[in-house]
């Protein structure tokens, strides 16, 4: 294997080149997927990479060559682009004008033109018999496909960046969805605040997940927020936690807050008259985010649907 194709949502296919074929890498070619012929980009695989991936039990399927693009097919997709803007259009007046309860998302028309994808998400079972009726009389002759997805699959194949400055994850390299609640962002100290633990999507961020092992481990030996504890120093109360360089913030009697090592610390059973203030970091709700229930960030039925 040599050369591979970026298909949906980033995933990589390799390219079944018959003996003779020459292709460049970043030449748009013309290959047979299981929705069509569609025209994708060839890219030159490492060597390493191709032995690795070739060894691996879950590497796609090959797509099947048919031929690079001719001067004559870029024209053809030129126009396929122009068709699916107007196919859209069309298609969302008459969403309209049968007054469903769908949010149409892309269209899009394979290179022989012989399929028609409308997708679209919905907050719950939409009956579109009457929908599809009319677009079989709009677009004649060819295959037409209603295909409902969740808010998470359609900032996947629209793609964007993130509030980090790089692509979504969700249209680069993820592949599935990881179940996320905001257990997730409280466990790590995050702020609690929609604007801040939620992406593009609507719901949390993909990312919660990443480090969270982390700290879960580094969170061993930690006290909890509140709790009294000896230190070197004298009685305290634990007012934060630094969880990845094992330290702990504690309010002294004299007023005066001090970090210790976690392993310096021990929890003793003492009532301290010590006041301490909740930390910031988790109540970090602004005046936008008052009227935002949390729990709509967490995943539900239409978060994702991998029907793409």
């Amino acid at each position: 294997m040599k050369y591979a194709v970026r298909y949906l949502k980033n995933t990589f296919y390799p390219l079944n080149l018959p003996d003779g074929v020459k292709v460049e890498d970043g030449q748009l070619v013309i290959v047979r997927t299981d929705k069509g012929e569609e025209v994708l980009k060839a890219e030159l695989v490492n060597p390493q990479i191709a032995k690795m991936w070739e060894q691996a039990k879950s590497m796609p399927e090959p797509f099947p060559f048919i031929r690079v693009c001719s001067q004559r097919d870029l024209q053809t997709l030129d126009d396929i682009k122009k068709e699916e803007v107007t196919s859209f259009f069309k298609c969302q007046a008459l969403v309209k004008q049968h007054k469903l309860t769908m949010n149409l998302v892309q269209c899009r028309i394979t290179f022989d033109r012989r399929k028609i994808t409308f997708y679209y998400t919905a907050p719950e079972r939409v009956d579109f018999r009457a929908l599809l009726k009319d677009l079989t009389q709009v677009f004649t002759r060819v295959r037409i496909d209603l295909r409902h997805i969740g808010v998470r699959d359609e900032t996947s194949i629209l793609e964007g960046v993130g509030i980090c400055g790089r692509p979504f994850c969700c249209s680069s390299f993820l592949r599935k969805f990881a179940t996320i609640n905001v257990k997730l962002a409280k466990d790590q100290g995050m702020p609690i605040a929609p604007g801040k633990i939620s992406g593009t999507c609507g719901r949390l961020l993909c990312c919660l997940t990443y480090e969270y092992s982390n700290y879960i481990d580094a969170a061993k030996g930690m006290p909890p927020i509140g709790s009294s504890v000896m230190t070197p120093d004298g009685l305290g109360k634990v007012c934060f936690l630094q969880f990845l360089n094992g330290t702990v913030a504690v309010k002294m009697e004299d007023g005066k807050t001090k970090e210790f090592n976690k392993t310096d610390i021990e929890m003793v059973d003492a009532d301290v008259n010590i006041e301490i203030d909740v930390p910031v970091i988790n109540n970090a709700y602004t005046e936008d985010d008052t009227n935002i229930d949390i729990r709509q960030l967490e995943d539900d039925r239409n978060s994702s649907t991998g029907n793409v």
